[in-house]
C-alpha cells in the first residue's frame, strides 16, 4: 500500500472511528447515564478483534489494514500526549492545600494498598505467565501496583462538576488524593519504565534526566512561561501564534522525555501543570479541547481496541484471575480510599462518595496498560483483563456518585451523554485555575 492509500485509508477509519464513537457514547449516555469516555472505550473496544475481528475477519483487516497500523498509532500517541497536557492544565495546584490531612492519608492508602494487592497477585499471574519473558518479579508487581493504584482524575474532576459538587469539602478532598495519587502512581511508573530492559547507568541517566526535566518544569516552568502568559494578557486572547509556540514547546518537552527513556507522554503532562494560569491557559484549553477530545482520543481508544481481544479471557482459569484483579481492584483502592477518609473524620457518605471517585480508572488507566503492552512489560491476556476492570470500575462511579449525592440532598442527575469526558472545562472556566 502507497502513501496515497495509506492517507486515504486513514481517512476512512478516522470517519468510522468517531461515528463509532459518538454513538456509543449517546447510547451510554441515554440508557445508562455513563460519561462518553465509556462509550468511546467499548467502540474502541468493538472495533477491534473482540467483535467485529471476530464477526468479520476480512472487513475489520480491510479497515484497519497493518500498513496504516503506523500511522495510526503515532496519531493517537499524539493525541493522548495533548491529552495529559491538557490534564496539566487542569491540575489545581490549590488542591494540595486543600483538606491536606485527609487528602494525604486518603491518596497514601490509595497507593499502598494496591500495591500490596500487587505483591499477592503478582505470583500467580507471573506462574500463568501473563507477563513479557523478560520482565522481574519486582518489574511486574511495580506495574500491576500502578495499574489498580491509578486514579482518572479527569473522570473525577468531571463527575464532580456536573454533580454541581464543585466547592464542597468532598469536591477538596476528592480532587487533592486523585492529583496526589496520580502524581506518585505515575512517577513510580516513570521508574519503571527507566529500569526496564536497561543497565544501571541507562537507568541512572533517564532517572537524572527526567527527574532534573521535572524539577525544571515544577519549580521554573511557570517563570520561564512568564512572557507568553504576559503576551496572551496583552493580547487578550491565545493568537495563532502562541499556539504555535506551545505545540513547538510540547513537542520538545515530549521529544525530552522519550530522550531520556521515558514516555513523551510525561514532557506534555509536565508543561501543562507549569503553564501559567489565566488568559493563556483558558485560551489553549479551549483550542485544543475540541481535537483533542473529539478526534485525536477517540482514535486512541480505537488503537487500545486493536489490542484488546476479549475472548483471549476463554478459559475458566483466565477468568477468574480476570475476577480476582476486577476484586482486588476495587477493593484496595476504594475500599482503602473510604477507610482512610473514615479515619480521618468524614462522614460515611462523603467516604464512600471518596471511595467510588478514587475507584475510576477511564483513560488514564488504559494509557497505563498501553505503555505495558507496548513495552512489553505485559502480554495481551493481561491487556484484555486490565482493559475490562477498566471499563467496570469506572461505571461503576456514576451510579454509586448519583445515589451517594441523593442521600446528601446535593445536586441533580448526572447529565446525559455530554460531549467529552475529559479534562479541561475546569480549565477553561475563568479562575478554575
Amino acid at each position: 500500500m502507497d502513501l496515497v492509500h495509506v492517507g486515504a485509508a486513514l481517512a476512512v477509519q478516522m470517519v468510522v472511528i468517531l461515528g463509532a464513537c459518538r454513538l456509543s457514547g449517546w447510547l451510554v449516555g441515554r440508557f445508562l447515564r455513563q460519561p462518553r469516555v465509556i462509550g468511546d472505550m467499548i467502540a474502541g473496544i468493538l472495533l477491534g478483534p473482540s467483535l467485529l475481528g471476530w464477526l468479520a475477519p476480512q472487513a475489520q483487516a480491510l479497515l484497519f489494514p497493518i500498513e496504516t497500523r503506523p500511522l495510526l498509532q503515532f496519531v493517537a500517541q499524539a493525541g493522548i500526549g495533548l491529552y495529559m497536557f491538557l490534564v496539566g492544565l487542569g491540575f489545581r495546584r490549590a488542591h494540595f492545600h486543600l483538606q491536606a490531612g485527609s487528602a494525604v492519608a486518603v491518596s497514601l492508602c490509595g497507593i499502598i494498598a494496591p500495591f500490596l494487592g500487587a505483591v499477592a497477585l503478582t505470583p500467580w499471574l507471573s506462574a500463568m505467565g501473563l507477563f513479557g519473558p523478560t520482565v522481574t518479579p519486582f518489574e511486574a508487581t511495580l506495574f500491576i501496583g500502578v495499574a489498580i493504584s491509578i486514579t482518572a482524575f479527569p473522570v473525577l474532576a468531571r463527575i464532580i462538576r456536573e454533580r454541581g459538587l464543585g466547592g464542597t469539602p468532598l469536591a477538596a478532598l476528592a480532587l487533592s488524593a486523585g492529583a496526589i495519587d496520580d502524581a506518585i502512581a505515575w512517577s513510580i511508573l516513570a521508574i519503571l519504565l527507566a529500569c526496564i530492559g536497561a543497565d544501571g547507568m541507562i537507568a541512572v541517566r533517564a532517572l537524572g534526566g527526567g527527574g532534573l526535566f521535572a524539577i525544571v518544569m515544577l519549580f521554573l516552568g511557570s517563570r520561564l512561561l512568564a512572557p507568553l502568559a504576559r503576551w496572551a494578557e496583552r493580547e487578550g486572547r491565545v493568537t495563532p501564534a502562541m499556539l504555535l509556540v506551545v505545540l513547538l514547546l510540547f513537542g520538545g518537552c515530549a521529544w525530552a522525555m522519550d530522550m531520556a527513556g521515558l514516555h513523551a507522554v510525561f514532557g506534555g503532562f509536565l508543561l501543562g501543570v507549569a503553564m501559567p494560569r489565566g488568559i493563556l491557559s483558558q485560551g489553549l484549553a479551549r483550542r485544543l479541547e475540541p481535537t483533542t477530545i473529539g478526534l485525536l482520543v477517540p482514535i486512541f481508544f480505537t488503537v487500545s481496541g486493536l489490542n484488546t481481544q476479549v475472548t483471549m479471557v476463554s478459559s475458566l482459569s483466565l477468568a477468574l484471575v480476570a475476577l480476582a484483579i476486577l476484586a482486588a481492584s476495587i477493593l484496595a483502592k476504594g475500599g482503602a480510599c473510604w477507610a482512610a477518609a473514615r479515619l480521618t473524620g468524614q462522614d460515611n457518605v462523603t467516604a464512600l462518595a471518596v471511595g467510588a471517585l478514587m475507584n475510576a480508572r477511564g483513560l488514564m488507566e488504559l494509557l497505563v496498560i498501553n505503555i505495558g503492552l507496548q513495552r512489553g512489560i505485559i502480554g495481551p491476556e493481561l491487556f484484555a483483563m486490565l482493559a475490562l476492570m477498566t471499563i467496570v470500575t469506572t461505571m461503576m462511579t456514576v451510579p454509586a456518585i448519583d445515589r451517594l449525592a441523593r442521600r446528601k440532598g446535593l445536586g441533580g442527575p448526572i447529565a446525559d451523554g455530554p460531549d467529552d469526558d475529559p479534562t479541561a472545562r475546569a480549565v477553561a472556566t475563568p479562575g478554575a485555575a
